[in-house]
């Protein structure tokens, strides 16, 4: 495990470095030094590792260069100090990119950075009611649950009976269904009233963005 941080972390100081210099080291250098993965997850064969009889080639600028031996593409690569990547290896014959490795590094790095930024977590949230609550508490229980719904949470809305209470579950019900359809503009309801001991409960999701 500490091995494999470390050429991580090695992999990704390797493509800091080069994309501020602008001068990137050939991939098989770095790939025989410490084997590093692709950041991305999404393993690329790359210079030496591609032992194909022939190869679809595209330059470093887009440019369709033809098929041509796996030997012959590598050559083009290195004689523009860059590096060989098969990008599309189910293709036939297997498509292969004149590309910076460290720059592809990267920015897969910073792309995934990004993602995981802006990722949204939903988080549960729960409205509690009783049997006997009063309207205006009904009502600010029911702006809250609303809150959450679009914020894109999901929202569990439970209803808790005490004593002689457990003998109108009926009431509990109707209750969840009314907080429901108080907040049907923002949510839906993802799983029906269900009891658990004392507690009656529903689930509701935040409408899909249309």
């Amino acid at each position: 495990m500490v091995i494999e941080l470390i050429r991580s972390i090695l992999t990704i100081l390797y493509g800091i470095i080069g994309y501020c210099c602008g001068q990137f080291l050939p991939a098989f250098l770095l790939k025989n030094l410490w084997r590093c993965p692709v950041i991305s997850k999404k393993e690329l064969s790359i210079n030496e590792e591609i032992r194909d009889k022939e190869v679809r080639l595209i330059g470093a600028n887009g440019e369709q260069l033809g098929v041509m031996s796996a030997e012959a593409a590598l050559k083009i690569a290195y004689d523009a100090n860059l590096d060989l990547a098969k990008i599309a290896p189910t293709a036939n014959p297997p498509v292969c990119k004149v590309l910076d490795y460290g720059k592809y590094v990267y920015e897969q790095a910073k792309k995934e950075k990004e993602a995981k930024k802006n990722q949204h977590v939903v988080d549960v949230k729960e409205v509690r009611l009783s049997v006997n609550i009063d309207t205006n508490d009904f009502n600010t229980k029911v702006k809250a649950a609303q809150k959450f719904l679009k914020g894109g949470d999901k929202v569990k809305v439970s209803v808790r009976f005490r004593g002689r209470e457990m003998a109108h579950m009926e009431y509990g019900r109707e209750m969840l269904a009314k907080f429901a359809d108080a907040c049907e503009e923002y949510g839906i309801v993802e799983k029906s009233a269900k009891q658990e001991g004392r507690n009656l409960f529903l689930f509701m999701a935040a409408k899909p963005a249309k």
